[in-house]
């Protein structure tokens, strides 16, 4: 039986049966559609006192009939045959409508959501009649046709109202091939120009963010999606109580999305929080495009980024740890389990097997983890044998960490103006002259993976070897980008992710980096906030010479006679 869609309620099971009569009909490909159809269409609208919608395909069937307006019946994106930037969804869409106006937002913004060929929108005279043999007519008053444009400012475009006989005299299959070619072109032309993910930032203000820290959490999420090597194409944001718990935004603004999305060519989503399961589905089934959540976004800078085996390994498994959950109801192969007579017998095995795989690696590298902090565990042993006092430079991500240690101990760190550009760890001997006993003496400095604001708790955990190295040093040198509008803010980050490590790190030396970018007002600010902090610039070589002499001086006191 033909299922018909919209709000059935309160329909006769006469109506019912000349709504799925529709399913029957065949037009001519050439034609968006016949007087013949457009007429019965509008007959059966009349008879229900509402508008009905027809979706025909390019063979001329009726392959979705539904009760209501386009925008209340249309087919969600990834049930859509055809889908994409460069060309149509081979669905054209023949509507009616009760009041005699001109298309509504809505109504278009539904036909750019689905890429449909082509919307007729047939306005009822509210009366009509019936022809010998069966036909109706007289029941269409005027109509509208509408259409997408390839120019992005202007969407759509929508014909004055036709009558019927000028309308079904239209060449759609011209129209279409047309419009299909210029899309085509534009396509090309943007592979051409880039071949980096097209990215939509979407960000959630909820009642407890200041407007100068939404703003600075969404400047971050841009320079994360940078660092990945996406483009940004557009923000959107939205203010809410607290995010919608099914899909983050609102209705209407996830709609808003979709449509920003689809008009910029854009290929993946990313969200400035983290978000569910349920959520991720929820999105990318109305939107159509990828949905990447923040930690996500920081699994992938971290999964390009890892060199080193013991930085492979970690990445791998924080990026298990967080697909595991995600796993069920991926696809409709792998139906979902249920609780009662009929569910039971092979239900989800592919997706079991996978989530024991998955659940076995984890064990592996978990092991293989372990085995990496014991080896490190050694190393840290050999230098404290030797006395040699050890250093963790830490800080905020893009401070100038490695920088700052390649200055100093010439490591030649891989070291660029990106967030995370470094992640693996590097440790490099320092040796620094004792202006009061004039004897060189030495001490080791440990560049570690860059923090951030609520760093994701499977990257923790699956660093827990390299961040060893911050809670087993003698004494922690933080680094600070004093030219970040929200340095305050990195501080206080930085400090609550040190004060949630199982073991209290040593004494730490405050190091406010880039001074050559700074403003005075800002110096005049630190240096008032924090007198015995040095302030340094890592690239023009400034402040080195007292920086050298701060690290002994904190070596002493970390580590007293």
């Amino acid at each position: 039986m033909e299922t018909i869609y919209g709000n059935l309620k309160g329909l006769k099971p006469s109506q019912l049966k000349q709504l799925q009569r529709l399913y029957h009909q065949r037009l001519p490909s050439d034609r968006i559609t016949t007087a013949e159809f457009a007429q019965r269409l509008a007959a059966v609208s009349t008879d229900l006192d509402t508008p009905v919608c027809a979706y025909i395909n390019r063979r001329g069937q009726v392959i979705r009939v539904g009760v209501g307006t386009p925008r209340q019946t249309q087919i969600p994106a990834l049930e859509l045959p055809r889908y994409g930037p460069e060309r149509l969804c081979g669905i054209r869409c023949v509507a009616t409508q009760l009041q005699p106006e001109t298309p509504k937002e809505s109504v278009l913004t539904a036909m750019a959501l689905q890429r449909l060929d082509g919307l007729v929108l047939l306005t009822l005279s509210g009366s009509g009649f019936q022809r010998r043999g069966g036909g109706a007519t007289g029941y269409v008053q005027a109509a509208y046709l509408a259409h997408l444009v390839p120019q992005p400012q202007e969407r759509w475009t929508v014909s004055p109202a036709l009558s019927l006989d000028v309308l079904v005299k239209h060449d759609f299959l011209a129209l279409t091939s047309g419009l299909e070619e210029e899309f085509r072109r534009q396509f090309i032309a943007r592979q051409v120009d880039s071949d980096h993910d097209r990215v939509v930032l979407v960000g959630v203000r909820v009642a407890d963010d200041s407007k100068a820290q939404f703003q600075t959490r969404l400047l971050e999420l841009q320079r994360l999606v940078d660092s990945a090597g996406g483009d940004v194409l557009e923000t959107l944001h939205q203010r809410r109580s607290r995010p919608h718990p099914q899909t983050v935004l609102g209705a209407g603004k996830v709609q808003q999305l979709a449509l920003t999305a689809q008009t910029l060519g854009a290929n993946l989503i990313v969200f400035d929080r983290d978000l569910s399961p349920a959520q991720v589905r929820n999105l990318e089934a109305q939107l159509g495009s990828r949905v990447v959540d923040r930690t996500e976004l920081i699994l992938d800078i971290f999964a390009q980024r890892a060199k080193t085996g013991a930085g492979k390994l970690q990445v791998e498994l924080a990026q298990l740890e967080y697909q595991l959950p995600r796993l069920t109801g991926r696809g409709e192969a792998m139906s979902r389990l249920g609780g009662g007579i009929g569910t039971r017998g092979p239900g989800e095995t592919k997706l079991e097997t996978e989530r024991r795989a998955i659940q076995r690696r984890i064990a592996r590298l978990q092991q293989e983890v372990n085995h990496l902090q014991a080896h490190r565990a050694r190393l840290r042993q050999q230098r404290q044998r030797q006395e040699v006092p050890s250093i963790a430079v830490v800080g905020y991500t893009n401070a100038g960490k490695s920088t700052l240690l390649n200055v100093l101990t010439n490591a030649e760190v891989y070291a660029a103006d990106q967030l995370f550009a470094t992640l693996d760890p590097t440790t490099r001997r320092l040796t620094v002259l004792d202006q009061a006993s004039q004897t060189p003496r030495s001490l080791v400095l440990t560049d570690t993976v860059g923090f951030i604001e609520a760093l994701p708790s499977s990257l923790t955990d699956a660093f827990r070897a390299t961040l060893e190295e911050v809670t087993e040093a003698d004494a922690l040198l933080h680094v600070v980008d004093l030219s970040h509008p929200a340095w305050q803010e990195q501080i206080r980050s930085v400090m609550a992710i040190l004060r949630d490590m199982p073991i209290t790190p040593g004494p730490i030396l405050l190091v406010f980096n880039k001074l050559d970018r700074v403003e005075s007002e800002a110096l005049a600010l630190a240096q008032d906030e924090f007198p015995q902090a040095v302030f340094v610039s890592a690239t023009r070589r400034l402040g080195l010479d007292t920086l050298r002499q701060k690290l002994l001086q904190l070596v002493d006191y970390a580590l007293p006679v």
